[in-house]
């Protein structure tokens, strides 16, 4: 079954676009135009973060590789008062550090994250990824971000449930369906959002229990068609993988990944919180808005945690 793999790899392939030395892929849709366009959707000044909190409480449970993040002080309010650590003049600081692997929560895959037979977007030798990091596709390269139109699509409300179930598989009828629902278009350059509700069921559930990792709704591996011809610039939803889990595809794994990062060089966000943008979606039957969600310029990154802002 890796041949329908493969085959739609080289299908929606957009190696060589944007000339033979691009890192940026679908991130090239969003025109400086597209982006003026996208800032006159602020209509309110209503802002909404789509990121779930960096905290040891976060949904990697049972991973061998991620774990939540750890939060560390370095200096204190007490270091100051007691005397331990003095400054001059009776002024004080704290400091701390975080350590977390840069996947952990609210994130985005750079193109270097995935790998197709040996090779990364543009044709790149996966090898350049070491262990000084990622000379080529490194979240560094697409430091200016993602500010464009943003759209979310709500699958559970155009569907009329809470929640999608684990393992539904997302087609591009029902991305169709919810776009006519919430009479909304989809632009080339778009950061598309999807909701499946998984967030949702977690918390109605009292944890995230398998959430990382597990079954769970998601994109469908045949939407690598439909993200291609629509021309989307990145596409996040509030699961952990994106795509559905279990995956569609026997001796794969995460086939739409394959896809879409090393040949269609699609920047793809995981672990979006998006129940409270999408309950003010649904009382404004607004579901377009400015999208700003800029990485981290980790040198050689292969992702990088982000606190994308929904405006409207």
């Amino acid at each position: 079954m890796s041949d329908i793999i493969r085959e739609t790899g080289k299908r929606c392939r957009n190696w060589g676009r944007w000339g033979p030395d691009d890192e940026r892929g679908t991130l090239n849709y969003i025109t400086p135009e597209a982006i003026v366009e996208a800032a006159r959707l602020v209509r309110r000044g209503a802002v909404f973060s789509l990121a779930i909190p960096f905290d040891a409480k976060g949904p990697q449970i049972d991973q061998p590789r991620r774990f939540n993040p750890i939060h560390r002080m370095m200096i204190t309010g007490p270091d100051c008062t007691t005397g331990a650590i003095r400054f001059p003049g009776g002024i004080g600081f704290s400091d701390d550090m975080v350590i977390m692997p840069l996947q952990c929560a609210t994130q985005w895959d750079a193109l270097s994250h995935c790998f197709e037979d040996g090779r990364m977007y543009n044709g790149y030798d996966a090898n350049e990824v070491s262990s000084r990091g990622a000379k080529r596709n490194g979240i560094d390269k697409v430091a200016s971000g993602v500010a464009a139109r943003g759209v979310l699509l709500d699958m559970p409300r155009a569907k009329g449930v809470k929640w999608l179930e684990p393992g539904y598989a997302i087609s591009a009828g029902d991305l169709d369906a919810a776009v006519a629902a919430q009479r909304v278009t989809i632009r080339s350059g778009d950061a598309l959002l999807v909701r499946t509700g998984h967030m949702t069921l977690c918390k109605d559930r009292g944890g995230w229990g398998s959430y990382a990792g597990g079954d769970a709704p998601g994109l469908s591996f045949h939407t690598a068609d439909w993200i291609h011809q629509h021309q989307i610039a990145a596409v996040a939803s509030d699961t952990w993988g994106m795509e559905v889990r279990p995956n569609e595809i026997a001796d794969s794994f995460q086939p739409l990944h394959q896809v879409c990062i090393p040949n269609m060089g699609l920047t793809i966000g995981e672990i979006f919180f998006l129940d409270d943008l999408a309950e003010d979606c649904a009382r404004d039957g607004v579901y377009e808005f400015f999208f700003v969600a800029p990485p981290l310029p980790i040198t050689g990154a292969v992702g990088s945690p982000i606190n994308p802002l929904a405006i409207k």
